[in-house]
């Protein structure tokens, strides 16, 4: 059956007056049933950072993650970042700003996380992410459990009012009402060394739409790795290693 979508074409190369804003995982790192388990080639790391001093330090991590863990996978590179889909947010002087969950929400996520440890309990391969100031709930290792997953995410979401669901590749999590990529990367675009700039955003799931959108809203380039539909991106590049061959590209 032919392709409804049109094929996108690859992104060009970077010029000097663009702003970089990458995902992490499924963009410049694989999947894997335990998020910490994974490594950033050292090479991809070293290129990275020569874009960052190429753009005047207008390279920033859009992510999932806490800043913890991306610090970590990173190091010794530091780059401005937005942790939590947005909900931490550091910028190019390296203040990071967040917005603490209150007391009652603290409350709720903590019985939350106890809840949603005895149901993984019962369904081996289900992994419980706790990042803090949001829940994840992966079934990479455990396909058969996708269902009963979303079905118990969607019963405890029901009636706080603080939160949201996001849906992504094998995962579903609990995120802060007025976190997404999108905006983190709008607060980022109004600061130095953003500023001015034309962004390009590069992600893979569905939580990089809202970072396809704001990009496109702000006439720069979106970049789908993959190809899953629909998507808002404009560019697309078809896998993990051909990110990784673009970024070497944009390093010299």
């Amino acid at each position: 059956m032919a392709n409804d979508f049109p094929q996108r074409p690859p992104p060009p190369l970077l010029d000097d007056a663009c702003a970089l804003f990458l995902d992490v995982d499924g963009t410049l790192i694989e999947f894997a049933d335990d998020p910490e388990s994974v490594a950033l080639l050292p090479d991809v790391r070293e290129a990275i950072g020569r874009i960052s001093d190429r753009l005047d330090g207008a390279v920033a991590l859009i992510s999932g993650r806490p800043l913890a863990q991306l610090d970590k996978l990173f190091a010794p590179l530091s780059l401005p970042a937005a942790g939590l889909h947005g909900h931490e947010l550091r910028n190019h002087e390296q203040r990071a700003q967040s917005s603490d969950p209150s007391a009652d929400t603290s409350e709720w996520l903590h019985a939350l996380h106890q809840q949603a440890m005895r149901f993984a309990h019962g369904y081996p391969g289900v992994l419980v992410e706790d990042k803090g100031r949001s829940l994840a709930l992966h079934w990479r290792g455990a396909p058969h459990a996708a269902n009963d997953v979303r079905a118990f995410a969607e019963r405890h979401i029901r009636g706080h009012g603080g939160y949201r669901l996001q849906p992504g590749d094998h995962v579903i999590e609990f995120l802060p009402e007025g976190s997404d990529k999108g905006r983190a990367m709008r607060q980022l675009m109004l600061q130095p060394p953003f500023r001015d700039r034309m962004p390009v955003f590069v992600g893979d799931d569905l939580t990089d739409e809202f970072g396809f959108g704001a990009a496109n809203d702000l006439h720069g380039w979106s970049v789908l790795v993959g190809a899953r539909e629909p998507s808002d991106a404009v560019f697309s590049l078809p896998t993990i290693r051909s990110v990784h061959a673009w970024l070497r590209e944009n390093a010299y």
